[in-house]
């Protein structure tokens, strides 16, 4: 497909495309969670589900006939037929008014709300913009907009983009000096393995290295984006205990893998907390920011 034929494809149709999906919040997904993240599991009925835990929840309930050589459901259903091979999250924005629970039966009303094609430096892209709406009885508890890029696979020749870098007052032996919060993320087979099985995420990137190797051109198993930033938000709630998050964004910037340890790291200033994700490279994988307010 040429550049000309590829901007002129049209998913204007798409665009307006809803889906309805109900569940009941039970605990174990939830305590399961609280486990894979090394803690003891305490959720109960009630107990307040930490924001982006939701990913637990709601899981696509295709047929195993219908997945895709990726691991993910053929695409035509809800989401538009785009041919690019490759799929990762971009980032996403959410706005929290309450807090969801254990016990409560949520509804999500999912819309597309737009559709870019482009043809980058390093080949075809397609963005997908999707908001999800999450309400307990007509009541609307929290709002996400998710970013999906479906790429193309690299040529031998592209030229790839420069990630971006943390400054150099920020490289990792200054760390500890100027930021008030750090963590060091150790990933493994089995994580990412226990993340995809929560999620019901099928996607092979996440636990065949083979396919990430042989037909992605990875490096090495891929760390879930929205395990990323739940990583990042558990940061600003661990270190703000008594903080509320009205708001939150993230965008991802470069993959991370099982290959090498990554750092997160946070800082708060007034009601903003500012947050990066950055790989052994000194690469910033992913920022984010947290609205805060007063529980």
């Amino acid at each position: 497909m040429s550049k000309s034929d590829f901007d002129n494809v049209d998913y204007s149709d798409w665009i307006g495309r809803q889906e309805h999906a109900s569940d009941t919040l039970t605990r174990r997904p939830m305590r399961l969670m609280q486990a894979m993240l090394d803690r003891q599991p305490t959720a109960q009925v009630g107990s307040a589900l930490p924001p982006l835990w939701h990913w637990l929840y709601f899981p696509t309930e295709a047929v195993q006939s219908s997945i895709g050589s990726d691991g993910h459901p053929e695409r035509g259903d809800f989401l538009p037929p785009v041919t690019l091979p490759r799929r990762m999250w971009a980032g996403g924005r959410f706005r929290f008014e309450k807090p969801v629970r254990i016990g409560e039966t949520v509804e999500k009303i999912s819309t597309i709300k737009d559709v870019k094609t482009s043809v980058g430096r390093s080949g075809k892209l397609c963005f997908v913009t999707i908001e999800h709406v999450f309400e307990v009885g007509g009541e609307t508890r929290f709002a996400e907009e998710h970013d999906i890029v479906y790429r193309d696979k690299p040529a031998p020749d592209a030229v790839q983009a420069k990630p971006e870098q943390v400054k150099p007052e920020q490289a990792p032996q200054h760390r500890q000096k100027d930021w008030q919060w750090q963590r060091l993320v150790k990933p493994d087979p089995v994580l990412l393995f226990r993340y995809s099985a929560l999620t019901f995420n099928g996607h092979r990137i996440h636990y065949d290295r083979s396919y990430c190797q042989d037909i992605e051109g990875y490096p090495g198993l891929v760390f879930h984006g929205p395990l990323t930033a739940t990583l990042l938000v558990d940061l600003v709630l661990e270190n703000n205990p008594n903080a509320w998050i009205s708001t939150f964004d993230f965008r991802a910037l470069a993959p991370l893998f099982d290959t090498e340890a990554f750092t997160i790291l946070g800082q708060r200033e007034a009601d903003v907390a500012e947050l990066c994700a950055v790989s052994h490279d000194d690469t910033i994988a992913m920022k984010a920011k947290a609205v805060l307010s007063p529980v």
